[in-house]
């Protein structure tokens, strides 16, 4: 039998604080009050965007501004707000959630893109750029959970390059509904090779003059997670 990992030097990660993360592509910072009129007005093209979220849709600018303001005095979930690069205003907010220090876990959650985000090079970064805060700070899983009937969420957690770890039945009541959960996880140890196929697909170099993809990421993750799978372990 395979001894357990040794992790007697391994020290606890910090907490995500006002973290501000710029790529090519994307720019994350804390979630604000000065926020809730922009990320309104993106979020008012389509309230489909709400039906897998605890909350929402909102009647008026009002009542978003006002669970902005809850949502940004939060440290867990720790909320941001994302704005693709040229942009004057933000067009998603996504957390970091559930964070576990002392066994170095933590989640990305609450993710809510604005149709002009979605599909995008700049929706991709935001999740890689806070999935490369969370490993660089430390943490030794990064989870991603959602309701098991989320078609989109169930395929974006595969394209960014998350494992299947089964289904939490009647895990949740959601807007008086039963949620049974799927979980997701990457490790830290399969990090450096997903982290390179990020890199590869966010290159500037990877989209033509009218934005196409030459690289899809779907395949450059699945390849780094079975060259990862492949790779010896040390006990």
């Amino acid at each position: 039998m395979a001894q357990p990992e040794d992790l007697s030097v391994w020290r606890a990660p910090e907490r995500p604080g006002d973290l501000r993360l710029t790529g090519h592509h994307a720019a994350i910072e804390p979630l604000e009050a000065a926020h809730a009129e922009p990320l309104h007005n993106a979020f008012r093209a389509d309230d489909a965007i709400w039906a897998w979220l605890p909350y929402g849709p909102f009647e008026n600018a009002a009542s978003y501004a006002a669970w902005v303001a809850e949502a940004a005095g939060r440290s867990d979930p720790k909320f941001f707000a994302i704005r693709k690069s040229g942009d004057a205003g933000p067009s998603g907010v996504a957390s970091l959630m559930r964070a576990d220090p002392p066994h170095g876990v933590i989640e990305i959650g609450h993710i809510c893109f604005a149709p002009a985000l979605q599909r995008s090079p700049a929706a991709t970064e935001a999740v890689f750029l806070l999935a490369d805060w969370a490993f660089a700070a430390g943490y030794r899983r990064l989870e991603w959970k959602c309701n098991a009937r989320n078609g989109p969420s169930l395929r974006a957690a595969a394209r960014f390059g998350f494992d299947f770890e089964g289904v939490f039945r009647q895990h949740m009541i959601v807007k008086g509904v039963n949620r049974d959960t799927s979980w997701f996880a990457i490790l830290d140890r399969d990090w450096p090779d997903l982290r390179a196929a990020y890199l590869a697909w966010l290159d500037p170099g990877n989209f033509d003059l009218g934005g196409r993809q030459g690289l899809a990421l779907s395949g450059l993750t699945e390849a780094a997670r079975l060259r990862a799978q492949a790779e010896p372990r040390d006990p």
